[in-house]
């Protein structure tokens, strides 16, 4: 990795992920830093447990400890806390989601057009914590993708020959230490979380005079 690039982790079933998105590309921008955009996939149910609910926010069914809910709750009280400062729209999911559909759509769109994927990530965060995009439905994918001007059997046919790109990138990921998301690797030091873009800006340029 060059000292002006920074790989980003993300997954769209994050709300912390979709919060961090435009401030740090933005920041990034700001930096003159390559940014890597980089899928990651979350096992939300192994630290959180799982639920489903319905429109009203009933819960149909669940395996979650009182403590894990305590946390979820909390979570998601403190993400639309931070969406509006930045007028963003936060609704909590109504069960765990598979991302690995959406990965394969975000690895091939950063093949074909790499100014492409930040419109459509952001697009697409955007929908789907307004539950308006259903990522695990191939249509609903390659319908975005079109919107995008891109070509959607392109993608299948790429999807079709590159099965294992989730979990090879995952593993890669995982060799390194990463183990959520938002996580940031800049000049092979981790951070994770967007509290610490400040502290990315600083190793950048070299002045931890805001830090302090």
């Amino acid at each position: 990795m060059s000292n002006n690039s920074i790989d980003f982790y993300i997954d769209i079933k994050s709300p912390y992920a979709y919060l961090a998105l435009d401030p740090a590309i933005r920041m990034f921008d700001q930096l003159g830093l390559q940014c890597n955009l980089l899928p990651y996939t979350l096992d939300i149910a192994d630290y959180l447990g799982s639920a489903t609910v319905n429109n009203e926010g009933k819960i149909i069914s669940s395996n979650r400890t009182p403590h894990q809910w305590r946390r979820v709750k909390y979570s998601y009280m403190d993400c639309r806390r931070m969406a509006n400062l930045q007028g963003k729209t936060i609704l909590g999911t109504q069960k765990i989601w598979d991302s690995s559909l959406f990965s394969m759509a975000h690895l091939w769109i950063k093949e074909q057009s790499e100014h492409t994927l930040f419109p459509f990530l952001l697009k697409s965060f955007q929908l789907f914590w307004k539950r308006k995009l259903d990522i695990e439905n191939e249509k609903v994918i390659l319908n975005l993708i079109t919107k995008f001007k891109l070509d959607s059997a392109d993608f299948l046919s790429w999807k079709s020959n590159n099965q294992n790109c989730v979990t090879s990138l995952m593993n890669t990921a995982l060799s390194k230490g990463i183990f959520g998301v938002p996580t940031f690797v800049f000049k092979e030091e981790i951070f994770w979380g967007s509290e610490k873009l400040e502290l990315i800006k600083a190793r950048a340029t070299g002045d931890y005079s805001n830090l302090i």
